[in-house]
Formats: C-alpha cells, structure tokens, sequence
C-alpha cells in the first residue's frame, strides 16, 4: 500500500465538495496537500480549518481553464515544495440544461475546465514524475462519461474527453515502461451540491451517494494503486449493456431512470 508522509499532492478544485474532503483525508495520512481554487474566500477557510488540525494544506488561487496561470502556478509550487507526487485534476463544472438551452460560453467553460484543464497540468507535472519514474495521476471523471445522459450533452462530452484522455495517458506511459500510477474515477452522482435535485429511480442500485464515502473511496483507489473506480458497483453494467441493440440499451437506461435523472436538476451556480 502506497505510503503518503510528506508527499506532494495537488487537488485542483479543491476547497469544496469532494476535492475538499479529499485533501482532509489525504492530510491525515501525512500528505502536503496544495489545493488550487478559483475561490479565495474559500481556501483562506479551508486552510484555518486544516491549521486547527494540524494538518498541511495550502490553498493557491489558480483558474485551471488559463493554461498560462497553470504553469505559473506550477512553477511557484515546485519552488516552495518540490516535485508534485500525486497529481489529482478533481475541478468540475457542469451545466445541467439541455444542449439547445445551453449558451456557449458554458459550453466552452465546462469542456475548459472539465477536459482541457488536464492537458495542462499535466504538461506541467508530468515531466517531474518521469523523470523519477514516480508519481501518480488521479482523474475525477464520471458515470456521464461512460454513458451520454439528456441533460448533460457539454457535461457528459467533457467527461468522456476526460476518460479518453487518461486512458490514452496510462497506455503511452505503460508502453514507455514508466512506473507512474494512474487512477480513473467514475462516480454517480454525490451529493455535494453540484447537482442538487438530481433523482435516481432505484436508490439500492443507484444510490445518490455521499461526499465522505465517495472520498475515502477515491483515497483507497490512490493508496492501493488501483486502476479504475466505479461507483456504484452497478455502472459496471453499463460495459455489458453496450453489446445489445442500442433500442434495448436506450430503454433499459429508461427504465433505470437514466435518462430522466436530471429532470429536476437545479444545481450550483458557477
């Protein structure tokens, strides 16, 4: 099992939501957690509360969509701190509208934040990991990039950009024989906020679930190097359900509630 104390590790969005309870969890393990946000009121919070704790993280305010900030941002970290040891790109946005009812400065944003931010910083920490053939890269992707959800047409399209892009990642660096783990995370929807008044039909399947337990599970993932991580168990089937006719798949996602999820979506402003 991986060992933390006194690694590097960098959570992008991650003074809110799953990025926050992540840092807290990787902290207490002995990790030094730098934490990028576009909220500075929020960071400046959560590093008080991690001081009352004792614990290492250190909010920098970053907007991840400017690739220009990202590496200015990355520089000042490795000058302070050092090579990052576990790259964790966890900012989210989502839109939650129908494509047509979706503006395009949205759209730009959720495909910049949710996808395009990744190339940046790994083009930022990528290069340290391999040249000390360490490190571990950890991508926050979901359910919605694993199968496409009305509702969702900007959301779901980043998020597959998003697993594609890191599948693509591991391969190239598994051909170069690099040991630099990577974790892909697809979850359902966690009640965080971010998609407040989300309905799922069958909850024992299908479970809204909760922001603690979705974040020990994430770090689970990183400290046993574990590839992929699907939550809940029952996304697994959705692999399975592609092999039918896709008049049998779009009504089994019907009678799931699949496609009706977002019906009463209300969210978070970003």
């Amino acid at each position: 099992m991986k060992h933390l104390d006194s690694k590097i590790v960098l959570i992008t969005g991650g003074a809110s939501g799953i990025g926050r309870l992540t840092a807290l969890e990787l902290a207490r393990r002995g990790a030094i957690v730098i934490v990028w946000d576009i909220s500075e009121g929020a960071l400046h919070t959560f590093e008080a509360e991690a001081a009352e704790q004792n614990l290492r993280i250190y909010g920098m305010v970053c907007n991840i969509a400017n690739r220009h900030e990202v590496y200015e941002q990355a520089g000042l970290i490795k000058q302070k701190w050092g090579p990052v040891s576990i790259l964790i790109n966890n900012a989210g946005v989502v839109s939650g509208s129908t494509f047509l009812s979706t503006s395009d400065e949205k759209m730009i944003q959720t495909m910049e934040v949710n996808t395009m931010a990744h190339f940046w910083t790994l083009k930022a920490f990528l290069p340290d990991m391999m040249s000390q053939n360490e490190g571990h890269i950890v991508t926050i992707a979901s359910a919605a990039g694993i199968i496409g959800v009305t509702g969702l047409a900007d959301y779901s399209a980043s998020k597959f950009a998003a697993f594609g892009f890191h599948e693509a990642i591991r391969m190239e660096l598994r051909r170069m024989g690099k040991e630099i783990q990577t974790t892909v995370v697809c979850p359902f929807f966690i009640n965080t906020g971010m998609f407040e008044g989300v309905k799922t039909r069958f909850p024992l399947l299908l479970p809204i679930m909760k922001p603690e337990y979705a974040a020990k599970r994430i770090v689970s993932a990183i400290l046993h190097n574990k590839k992929r991580l699907i939550m809940p168990r029952f996304v697994y089937s959705v692999y399975l359900l592609r092999l039918l006719p896709v008049s049998w798949f779009d009504a089994l996602a019907d009678f799931f509630g699949v496609n009706h999820a977002m019906d009463s979506f209300k969210g978070r402003m970003f």
